[in-house]
């Protein structure tokens, strides 16, 4: 499964690669245009990118199996989801670029409704809640924070209960 799943992402690759040497040949202008576009959204993911490697390899280095099993996994209790709640709202930029680190986490022994959790919690924006209380009020800020933070929880658990959990490493 592993090896057909990376060859597919090879055959995509090339397959992108052949349609913009086709659109180049076809109309050079759109195909500048196209490649200008992807430079500038490469540009505005590198940086979160890099983070993302970077934090993985520290998870590599320094957070074992055990460790993750005992912060994240099922026997995590409270702790665990505080993290996972917490962890979805400090993360920044682009959700896809989480993926990959979670994943990482997962084969470790994290929880998947704490994976939920995680990918959920995001919808809390620290920088954005200002605006938020501006426009609705402090007390709709607040509650609808709770409730996301709250329904983060529900949304995890239903997915554990939906999605089978790997084994860890």
């Amino acid at each position: 499964m592993r090896g057909k799943r990376k060859l597919g992402g090879w055959l995509f690759l090339a397959l992108a690669i052949l349609a913009q040497a086709a659109t180049a040949l076809v109309e050079p202008a759109l195909a500048r245009q196209a490649l200008a576009a992807f430079l500038t959204m490469l540009g505005e993911v590198a940086p979160v990118l890099a983070l993302v490697l970077v934090l993985m390899y520290l998870t590599e280095r320094f957070l074992t199996p055990e460790r993750t099993r005992a912060w994240l996994g099922h026997d995590s209790g409270l702790r665990g989801w505080l993290l996972a709640v917490l962890a979805g709202v400090i993360s920044t930029g682009p959700v896809y670029t989480w993926y990959a680190l979670l994943a990482d986490l997962r084969r470790k022994g994290m929880r998947t409704a704490l994976v939920a959790v995680v990918l959920y919690a995001r919808a809390i924006k620290l920088p954005l809640l200002p605006l938020l209380a501006h426009y609705f009020g402090l007390t709709y800020m607040v509650v609808l924070s709770l409730f996301i933070a709250a329904f983060s929880i529900v949304n995890g658990l239903a997915m554990e209960r939906l999605v089978r959990q790997p084994a860890a490493e």
